[in-house]
């Protein structure tokens, strides 16, 4: 399995980053064998703060992150897109805005962890070893521009027409190749 992870640098620093090499590296110890992608996110965001509502600018940061962790997929010949996300955890993960971004993927996106609430999730970290460091200060990217009130119930007409004066294209190319690759183990 590859990882992958969203950052804002340079418009935040690299704490994001640190971490993530941090928790695949105690994940590389599932498996044979970890590739980690670093992927910016910051002028993918900058584009979405200044053409498009506020309310839906975490919907459309999502809906770029699975364009872009789809063509690394498949790059890689993977099949399927892995996410760590909770039903009802954060606004973004309500039942219509999942919906929203998984209306422009076109490769399965599994959610193992979906109805899973917050106690198991850091009983699971425990376990793994990952919660010391998933819980360390650092400045994610789904922090940077989050408006005050997000969109709790989207559809993907709206979002549709929020990208339409975005070039979804260009942004994607772009942040693929500034992706950055680590291998780990």
């Amino acid at each position: 399995m590859d990882l992958v992870h969203f950052h804002s640098h340079p418009l935040v620093d690299r704490t994001t980053q640190e971490k993530a090499r941090d928790l695949a590296a105690v994940l590389a110890q599932w498996q044979f064998r970890t590739r980690l992608w670093l992927v910016p996110l910051a002028e993918v965001q900058k584009e979405v703060r200044l053409k498009a509502p506020e309310a839906l600018r975490v919907i459309l940061y999502r809906r770029f992150m699975v364009r872009i962790a789809e063509m690394l997929a498949r790059r890689r010949r993977c099949r399927a897109l892995v996410t760590g996300e909770s039903l009802g955890q954060v606004a973004s993960q309500t039942l219509e805005n999942i919906a929203t971004v998984d209306a422009v993927a076109t490769m399965p996106i599994l959610r193992p962890l979906v109805g899973t609430d917050k106690r198991e999730i850091i009983a699971l970290a425990e376990k793994l070893g990952t919660y010391d460091i998933s819980v360390r200060p650092d400045q994610d990217c789904c922090q940077l521009f989050v408006p005050p009130k997000p969109a709790t119930r989207s559809w993907p007409s709206q979002a549709e027409e929020a990208e339409a004066a975005l070039d979804v294209k260009a942004l994607v190319e772009d942040a693929l190749a500034r992706t950055e690759k680590v291998d780990i183990g």
